[in-house]
């Protein structure tokens, strides 16, 4: 009888020990599992507010952008041809040139309400987007760019498509106020896997140790919301180069 008593007791102490260990596994188990929930929300509250503050970078980059715009080339357009318009009257065939210069001015500033259109991004493509633009940078004579293009394109994340062209741009703003460059080159290249981007410029470059101005660190923190590398490069007298890697397995 003692001995089955013990049993009894033994066989207790396992269940127990055995019902505890099952309870402290799914302690384990629920404490981790509201760990990676609360991590994973954590993450996705982190990445709207990223997005949040990169749009509303990109609004004031882009309003920037416009003031300087119609300040240094429409501004000049109209000036223009208010000069040959209040000379008309010794020389009748400058209200020609003076309608002609406003034509001009018309047309930069529908490009440039094209440009900043986030619903005229959307019916574009990366390619065109970045055509267009170093079109009219051509057409305004403010450099030498060109676009070269290898590789089949195929389609985009949208959004992720305008925040690429939003980094672009931004190199393309720096590039033409503040580098003295005379060339602009953007090589596309599509591969199965990526896209690779390189913008360069042959300005008078700036020392990286010195300068960290907010649009370098707004075009790296917008290229890292959509998992893209870029790469900043620039050596005094010998220009700027950006290198942009965009990965695409996920799309």
């Amino acid at each position: 009888m003692e001995t089955k008593g013990q049993i009894i007791i033994i066989g207790s102490l396992l269940f127990m020990l055995f019902g505890g260990f099952i309870l402290a596994v799914f302690l384990i188990y629920f404490k981790r599992k509201n760990t990676i929930i609360e991590e994973n929300e954590r993450l996705k509250h982190q990445f709207e507010t990223e997005i949040a503050e990169s749009q509303l970078e990109i609004r004031e980059q882009t309003l920037r952008n416009i003031s300087w715009e119609l300040h240094d080339n429409i501004g000049q357009l109209m000036t223009l041809a208010k000069i040959q318009a209040q000379n008309a009257k010794d020389n009748p065939k400058k209200i020609e040139e003076a309608a002609n210069i406003i034509g001009s001015a018309l047309h930069e500033l529908r490009a440039l309400s094209k440009s900043i259109n986030p619903e005229s991004l959307k019916s574009r493509n990366l390619v065109d987007a970045l055509q267009h633009e170093t079109d009219r940078l051509n057409r305004l004579n403010f450099l030498k760019a060109e676009i070269n293009l290898t590789g089949i394109p195929y389609e985009l994340n949208k959004k992720d498509e305008i925040i690429l062209f939003r980094i672009l741009q931004e190199f393309f703003s720096n590039t033409i106020r503040h580098a003295k460059a005379t060339e602009l080159k953007i090589e596309i290249a599509f591969h199965p896997n990526q896209i690779a981007i390189e913008a360069s410029d042959n300005g008078i470059g700036f020392d990286k140790m010195l300068y960290e101005g907010i649009g370098l660190k707004n075009m790296q923190k917008r290229a890292e919301i959509i998992d893209a590398q870029l790469i900043i490069n620039s050596n005094m007298d010998f220009g700027t180069e950006i290198q942009l890697i965009y990965p695409t397995q996920s799309l």
